[in-house]
């Protein structure tokens, strides 16, 4: 499982996240790279309100808006405490988890 750290798991979904129509995929990947520019597509196939909130909230990790995040995740928590993406990122796991991806190689 990628939000564990499984590096094979956070290879197959950025791989895969092209290709798939799956937000929560796409939304994975995007975390994982640190790209916020790849959560537009999120966006664009995200038809659930689910799915939409998820995608705001990592764009708001992305963009390093902190506050945000909390308040979205408790508010998206609420309904869905299911939402292992969601906890992950408000825990800070994804922070953590993932190496830097601003430092040298």
């Amino acid at each position: 499982m990628a939000i564990g750290g499984d590096a094979d798991a956070s290879a197959w979904l950025v791989e895969h996240a092209d290709g798939s129509d799956d937000p929560r995929v796409v939304t994975m990947a995007a975390v994982i790279e640190r790209r916020p520019s790849s959560l537009a597509r999120a966006q664009s196939i995200a038809t659930t309100v689910r799915n939409r909130q998820v995608v705001a909230i990592a764009l708001a990790h992305l963009s390093d808006e902190h506050d945000l995040v909390d308040a979205l995740a408790r508010d998206h928590l609420v309904d869905h405490p299911d939402s292992l993406i969601v906890a992950w990122i408000a825990s800070g796991g994804a922070s953590r988890a993932l190496p830097d991806k601003t430092g040298p190689p």
